[in-house]
């Protein structure tokens, strides 16, 4: 059973989705603010959050901020006050993987977390059995592991993951940003222009020295992004044909 974490200060909307998602197979906790997050994690599994921007006491920002560097759970933001498109990419940029305005129905909420929590492999890396090495860094594809200089790990969200893949798999060749979408699966019911443009700034900002002079991610103006690296490869590719 999938866990979900609610974070609301308001009481009686956490109740409230804490209930519905429990009657639709969901494990869930509510928890009010950010000083009741840190044993939870310690102890348990979390499948996905469900963060509000406006705690009263604290910016949800900036937990998502720091979740999405601590964590690879999908985070969705829920807000009924910031619903600026600003507001919402500033949002996807942090990490959240999706964006919900309130008021919302409940169906729509549920299916968004179903969304959230579907394991969604990518660019065939369920075959991809290879270690892919760029620089100091390297990414172990069955572990879901990237790591600096061979001992720092950087937590990638799924979106992230499966972006780096698709570059990994065809270094220095121009991907358009319709190929890497689909590659990356990212998915938001309200589309974004920029989803891959805020996505390829996230991964810049884990992988880059100076994100805002980019020496490995690319951009090839009006076309798409590209990956400006030498990769090696070690391990194997598992063939569908046996």
């Amino acid at each position: 059973m999938k866990h979900v974490l609610v974070i609301d200060d308001d009481a009686g909307i956490r109740s409230l989705l804490v209930d519905y998602l429990t009657q639709h197979a969901f494990r869930v906790t509510g928890i009010s603010g950010s000083q009741q997050l840190a044993p939870i994690l310690a102890s348990d599994t979390v499948d996905a959050m469900i963060i509000d921007l406006n705690l009263g006491h604290e910016d949800g920002l900036d937990i998502v901020r720091k979740l999405s560097s601590t964590s690879s759970s999908p985070i969705i933001i829920i807000s009924g006050d910031r619903l600026e498109e600003a507001d919402k990419v500033i949002g996807l940029e942090l990490g959240a993987v999706d964006y919900i305005t309130k008021p919302f129905g409940t169906r729509e909420l549920l299916a968004r977390v179903r969304c959230a929590v579907r394991e969604r492999p990518g660019p065939d890396v369920k075959k991809d059995r290879r270690i892919y090495s760029f620089g100091q860094w390297m990414l172990n594809v069955s572990l879901r592991k990237l790591v600096f200089a061979e001992s720092r790990e950087v937590k990638l969200t799924a979106g992230e993951f499966n972006l780096l893949v698709a570059f990994l798999q065809s270094p220095k060749r121009v991907l358009s940003r319709e190929q890497l979408l689909s590659a990356s699966r990212v998915h938001n019911e309200e589309i974004f222009d920029r989803s891959i443009d805020v996505l390829i700034l996230r991964l810049r900002r884990k992988l880059e020295a100076n994100p805002s002079k980019p020496d490995l991610i690319k951009t090839e103006r009006s076309v798409g992004y590209y990956f400006d690296a030498d990769v090696t490869t070690t391990g194997r590719w598992e063939s569908r044909l046996r």
